[in-house]
């Protein structure tokens, strides 16, 4: 019996078996969740069916964060599987390469900031405006940040700006959703080799740096940081809210 029985749990951003969503996915299934799963494009289509396959999950639904209209499709599709369901991991975030390399005052354009923003941080509100009506009122509501938003990190630029949009937006968002027992919170995962950060330039370096300097000498899991994830989707983290739980073995207190 695991702490998370009998509670659905929506997540998106998965993209390969090295994800955070997919280590996120592995704790909660582990612990008892029924999951549904989301895939940008036709693209991923294949491989997240796969993955949700893994999990005993056959709800596989299409959303594009940055349209309205598809956010509103999925939960629409949604609710023929579940009329209710107890929270969403929200992990998404996009900058478009050029955006991530070099100086910062020079990368940055009107267009890129835009971009980084909708699709990084607005889109985790989006999520929770189009299906509040369908969240349980013991729902928990996760994404995932990094700690480029509150420091200034070589060639993060512009996503450290989403990111620190986004752990806004979760503090807003917890106290809106909070009387609806709805309770909204953020991990900050210390640098993880993912499919994402690949589009940051020197980021061995970056892993290198934090497995040295961290207090425990080295670098988190995908699977530490599913633990966590599932830990606030349960009753095991009933009183928090609106907070940032850093995973990352200690490098943001050095």
């Amino acid at each position: 019996m695991g702490f998370l029985d009998g509670r659905r749990v929506l997540i998106t951003g998965v993209a390969s078996y090295r994800s955070l969503a997919y280590g996120i996915a592995k704790a909660m299934y582990r612990e008892g969740a029924q999951l549904a799963f989301t895939y940008q494009n036709n693209k991923l289509k294949d491989r997240v069916r796969k993955i949700a396959n893994d999990f005993g999950s056959d709800i596989v639904l299409p959303c594009d964060v940055s349209e309205d209209e598809s956010i509103n499709d999925l939960f629409l599709h949604l609710s023929k599987f579940w009329l209710k369901f107890d929270g969403f991991v929200h992990a998404i975030a996009y900058a478009s390469n050029d955006q991530l390399n070099g100086d910062y005052v020079e990368s940055i354009t009107r267009e890129g900031f835009s971009v980084a923003h909708n699709v990084t941080s607005y889109s985790f509100v989006a999520l929770a405006k189009a299906c509040r009506n369908m969240l349980s009122t013991c729902s928990s509501l996760v994404t995932l940040t990094y700690l480029g938003s509150v420091r200034a990190i070589p060639n993060y630029n512009v996503m450290g700006l989403a990111k620190a949009s986004l752990e806004a937006n979760m503090r807003y968002m917890a106290r809106s959703l909070g009387a609806e027992g709805i309770r909204v919170n953020a991990i900050s995962s210390g640098p993880v080799r993912t499919l994402a950060a690949s589009g940051i330039m020197n980021f061995k370096q970056m892993l290198s740096y934090c497995k040295d300097k961290s207090p425990m000498c080295r670098n988190v899991t995908i699977d530490e940081i599913g633990n966590v994830a599932a830990f606030l989707c349960s009753d095991l983290s009933s009183g928090i809210t609106g907070e940032v739980i850093y995973v990352d073995a200690g490098f943001s207190v050095v």
